[in-house]
């Protein structure tokens, strides 16, 4: 089985964002990848933004069977269909998400907590992007 794990985050809400995701099998992380998404998005957008780019990265790796797992409880009772999407700015990236997933055999959702260690890693990496577009000084780094 394949696991994805994905953040995103803005600093500011909406601030700069940017997005980082993972792919792994057997506990070992087979790639990783973090950018840059813009200098006004929101939480939930850069979330959603960065499942996109965790579905990318897996489709690299394999077609069949993956689990994706993530630490915004919004995002993952959306994709389950437990909550409607009602923001427009977040429609459109819903719906890119449905259409990702029908490339996969299966697909699973999981909400994982933030302090999960490959959660740990997409939320280092992400900030680190952060950090490195220069927005540590002007607004900190989220702990």
């Amino acid at each position: 089985m394949i696991y994805t794990n994905s953040d995103g985050g803005a600093r500011g809400n909406p601030g700069p964002g940017a997005i980082a995701a993972l792919v792994r099998k057997d506990g070992e992380i087979l790639t990783k990848s973090s950018k840059f998404i813009g200098e006004s998005v929101t939480n939930n957008i850069a979330e959603y933004e960065g499942l996109i780019h965790a579905l990318e990265l897996a489709l690299k790796v394999t077609d069949g069977d993956i689990t994706c797992c993530l630490d915004s409880e919004l995002v993952v009772k959306q994709l389950l269909g437990e909550y409607k999407v009602r923001n427009q700015n977040i429609l459109h990236l819903f719906l890119k998400v449905q259409k990702l997933q029908e490339k996969f055999k299966s697909i699973k959702y999981q909400h994982v907590p933030r302090e999960n260690n490959f959660q740990t890693v997409v939320d280092e990496l992400l900030n680190d992007e952060l950090d490195n577009q220069g927005y540590r000084k002007k607004y900190g780094r989220r702990k």
